[in-house]
């Protein structure tokens, strides 16, 4: 099984056709750029016409498992040509797959993009790339990806969080592990609720980091009526200034996270979709070739509009003067 236990939905041939068909159409009129205003308003108008079927396979996240693969895009490995070396010489490698998925973005909710991440595209292409092999970013590979939710130093961070696999001829593992299905005792959850560290930015983030005022102290776990929702990134959080009390706390909640965590070994043309607040994710290691048939993910961040699942305190957080822009709206 190439998708672990993680629930699966599957787009039938018709759906995957019509998607393709509006990524071919879109394509051909607007060219490969997906920053373009132009681009970006076909994809909006292409995807409010995507049919009832698709539609209803990216519906909201529905189990504790806080996320689900969607099977079904046509990658032809082929055609795709050779991994690139990093985002940056990536250009418009795969474009029509870029399309496709900002389409399926749009069904979701709002395509989400950074200023300072890989020159602002909505799309991102994720690969080894040499030198960053211990990096703790989507570049890095020789190392454990460590759970976190995604870009969890910024209160405008991503609601949902898709990976779309292009090439994984290694079966390298995206590890995930829901906050629905931990067991922490009330003392820990509530002393995980309190803003009591930071979480800084991470490493994939370029240019400057204006911001005014100290770097803002976060809570890593939020109660809601639903549940729990969790904000994580111990890479990024200075754990060495934690009361011994909050440490010891947080060292559970890692630990179950752990504990409950699934290995889902994406195939070629499956989207794993993943709610960034109940989910984090991370990566096993794996030893790169760096000779075009390296993993190769492209990955999109998603706002839900009107979700309402975070501290309102957020909204006072400076981001660390990173600035995130939506395809269709604005934040």
């Amino acid at each position: 099984m190439s998708t672990g236990s993680a629930p699966l939905r599957l787009l039938d041939d018709a759906s995957t056709g019509e998607l393709y068909r509006a990524a071919e159409e879109i394509l051909t009129a607007c060219g490969t750029d997906t920053t373009s205003p132009g681009l970006l308003w076909r994809v909006r108008e292409h995807a409010a016409r995507l049919g009832r079927p698709l539609r209803h396979q990216c519906r909201p996240v529905d189990t504790d498992a806080g996320l689900f693969v969607l099977r079904g895009l046509p990658v032809d490995d082929a055609a795709l040509g050779p991994t690139p070396t990093g985002w940056a010489t990536a250009g418009d490698a795969g474009a029509r797959h870029d399309i496709a998925l900002l389409l399926l973005a749009t069904v979701m909710g709002n395509p989400l993009a950074w200023e300072g991440q890989q020159n602002g595209r909505f799309v991102h292409n994720i690969v080894p790339s040499a030198g960053h092999e211990r990096a703790q970013t989507g570049a890095g590979s020789t190392v454990l990806l460590s759970p976190h939710t995604e870009d969890a130093f910024h209160p405008a961070r991503a609601h949902l969080l898709m990976l779309a696999c292009m090439r994984n001829h290694d079966r390298v593992a995206t590890t995930a592990a829901s906050i629905r299905r931990v067991r922490l005792d009330e003392a820990a959850v509530d002393e995980l609720t309190r803003p009591a560290l930071p979480i800084l930015p991470d490493d994939a983030y370029s240019g400057p980091r204006e911001h005014t005022g100290p770097a803002p102290r976060v809570p890593a776990l939020w109660r809601t009526g639903d549940g729990l929702t969790l904000r994580f990134d111990p890479a990024y959080t200075p754990l060495g200034e934690a009361t011994p009390a909050y440490a010891a706390a947080y060292g559970r909640l890692a630990g179950e996270l752990a504990r409950v965590s699934v290995a889902v070994c994406l195939a070629p043309g499956e989207v794993l979709v993943v709610d960034n607040d109940l989910v984090v994710h991370g990566r096993v290691p794996f030893t790169p070739r760096y000779d075009g048939t390296d993993r190769w993910l492209k990955r999109a961040s998603v706002h839900v509009p009107g979700r309402r699942t975070r501290p309102p305190a957020e909204e006072a957080e400076h981001g660390y003067g990173q600035k995130a822009a939506l395809a269709h709206a604005i934040l």
